[in-house]
């Protein structure tokens, strides 16, 4: 699991820094910091940043903060820290902080009095350690995936050591963004490719913020153009983690870019060698969601002969209406 906005206001010696607002957010993964020196940020971060605003290098007046503010938001940023104090910026602006609890994004107030160097190098420290244990744990779930493992064994006692626990049933979620091709058809290659990558960048951090939210363990993983993570199968947290990612991709999807976001789950997994077998089970759904979107966003394996049956009909109504009397087919 990502390092999330949370877990580094919770490190050792950060206890001055104070979350104003944007509490929804809090479960936002964090990449990387990055203190801004410029009048705008859009053009220096990437997404998933937690952008430090200092006032020292450049005056910080409420207007630049809010354009900052809605900057971030529209480049993915994990939070924003205002440092305040007698010199620079006196106090955060009551529109920053609405604006942030509106927009979802956490705003922290940091005293001058807490030295940056302090705070980078526990944040930097922390990320580093984290990212090393997230990249085992998504080399674990790719060789599992994938089945290129020279030792099953060894690979197991991998996944102990990294707290991912395989032994209660699981399941494989395979989402992937469709509309590329037109896209590209319809936009100049150049616009069409930043905004390509602005809505994977947005997909990674929201799926990831899902993920967190849930208490998932399981990193979130990116192969041949899918994103792959598993959820658990206990009937009432599945069904109920179904619907929210439902919610979730109806949100996402269907944006002033064209892309829309689909899924295909597999049956449930019980055993180490099966989620080979699992992830061309989550696909051949996905690619079942491709044909029956928009009203199918979401398709599960074990349900395939079933929905394949009703999109034969030449009347689509009546599985609407099946659809809507029985939730747990599309949900």
């Amino acid at each position: 699991m990502s390092l999330t906005v949370s877990e580094i206001l919770a490190l050792e010696g950060l206890s001055a820094m104070r979350l104003r607002a944007g509490k929804q957010g809090l479960q936002l993964a964090v990449r990387w910091y990055y203190v801004a020196e410029n009048e705008n940020i859009a053009e220096w971060i990437m997404g998933g940043e937690l952008v430090f605003i200092t006032g020292i290098n450049h005056p910080r007046d409420e207007e630049n903060l809010i354009h900052l503010l809605m900057e971030g938001k529209q480049r993915g940023i994990a939070g924003m820290v205002i440092l305040t104090g007698d010199a620079y910026i006196q106090a955060i602006p009551p529109r920053l902080i609405a604006l942030a609890d509106e927009l979802g994004i956490p705003l922290i107030e940091q005293p001058y009095l807490l030295k940056m160097v302090i705070v980078t190098e526990r944040i930097g420290t922390a990320l580093v350690r984290s990212e090393n244990a997230l990249q085992s744990q998504r080399d674990i779930l790719l060789q599992l995936l994938t089945g290129d493992y020279p030792d099953l064994q060894i690979l197991h006692q991998r996944a102990l050591h990294q707290q991912l626990d395989f032994t209660r049933p699981l399941r494989v979620a395979a989402l992937r963004l469709e509309g590329i091709p037109r896209l590209f058809r319809q936009f100049p290659p150049e616009q069409a490719e930043a905004w390509l990558q602005q809505a994977r960048r947005t997909v990674r951090q929201r799926l990831q913020q899902q993920l967190n939210q849930q208490g998932n363990p399981f990193p979130l993983v990116e192969r041949s153009n899918m994103f792959l993570f598993l959820l658990p199968d206990e009937e009432g947290e599945f069904i109920s983690k179904k619907r929210g990612s439902r919610r979730g991709l109806i949100a996402l999807a269907e944006g002033d870019d064209g892309l829309s976001l689909l899924c295909g789950l597999s049956a449930p997994v019980q055993q180490l060698q099966g989620y080979q077998r699992a992830l061309s089970q989550a696909r051949q759904a996905l690619d079942l969601s491709d044909n029956l979107r928009p009203a199918q966003r979401i398709s599960d394996y074990q349900q395939l002969g079933f929905i394949k049956l009703l999109s034969a009909v030449s009347d689509p109504r009546p599985a609407e209406r099946l659809y809507a009397r029985h939730p747990r087919l599309s949900d």
